[in-house]
């Protein structure tokens, strides 16, 4: 088998939450073109029925399990067996905040704390379980990090907690569940999403400051994340586990800083 074969993935199939739009979308129509069928999830249906026909165009076969992940991590590799009878792949893209307010870590509200960690964290230990316990022949977790997870974050402290535990958990799931299942991350710089520019406002000479601080020269697109996704997935990274892959341009700190702002 040639290199260019070990990216081929005919056949296997993928769980991908968080995939009504943006990264997780562009995740999952790659996966598709390098021949995986599909699971998808997030709460909005008429997204996921979108990137479900990106999917078939890709001439794969998905599966729509929508509604919140919390808790619903089970259900989905449950509903994935009894579709396709087997799973290989699982990416924890779910992530965000449902509060939008930006505020010093301090000031935070103790519910709104939780609610970061639910969201970001214990919703991707639920996937790594669920998924764990049905890939009898191996697979592959990636789990959607942040850059924010590895360096100090003023006003945005409860996301980057929950991914800075969230990457704790990918080394100790890594060689935990080693040599049959590799557990890899992926955190994404300023990759310019509909979530991303909600968080700015739609401030274009934000944007375009943020622009200006990656050495290579500009903000990423989901494709840019699908990628190293479709790489770790493979086994053109079978030799790769515990691994925190930063796909950023080349930006390492954070060059914006975020001000107080009430939720809207």
């Amino acid at each position: 088998m040639g290199l260019r074969d070990s990216f081929e993935m005919d056949d296997r199939v993928a769980v991908v939450t968080g995939s009504g739009q943006g990264i997780g979308r562009a995740i999952a129509w790659g996966l598709a073109d390098f021949g995986c069928d599909v699971v998808l999830n997030a709460r909005r249906v008429d997204d996921l029925e979108v990137t479900a026909e990106g999917v078939h165009q890709r001439g794969r076969r998905a599966l729509v399990v929508d509604g919140d992940i919390r808790d619903l991590s089970e259900t989905i590799a449950q509903r994935a067996i009894a579709e396709f009878g087997r799973l290989d792949i699982w990416v924890n893209n779910v992530g965000g905040s449902d509060d939008k307010t930006t505020r010093p870590l301090v000031d935070t509200p103790d519910e709104v704390f939780r609610s970061q960690l639910e969201l970001n964290l214990t919703s991707a230990f639920q996937g790594c379980k669920a998924a764990a316990a049905r890939m009898e022949h191996g697979g592959a977790i990636i789990n959607i990090s942040s850059g924010a997870g590895t360096r100090g974050s003023p006003m945005t402290g409860p996301y980057a907690a929950a991914k800075a535990g969230m990457n704790n958990m990918t080394q100790t799931l890594a060689l935990e569940l080693a040599p049959d299942i590799r557990v890899n991350g992926v955190a994404p710089g300023p990759v310019v999403t509909e979530a991303f520019r909600d968080t700015l406002a739609d401030d274009d000479d934000k944007l375009a400051q943020i622009a200006a601080s990656v050495p290579l020269g500009r903000t990423g697109t989901p494709d840019d994340i699908a990628g190293a996704v479709v790489y770790l997935a493979s086994d053109a990274a079978s030799w790769v586990t515990g691994q925190l892959l930063l796909v950023a341009g080349g930006r390492t700190h954070r060059t914006v800083d975020y001000e107080p702002k009430a939720d809207a």
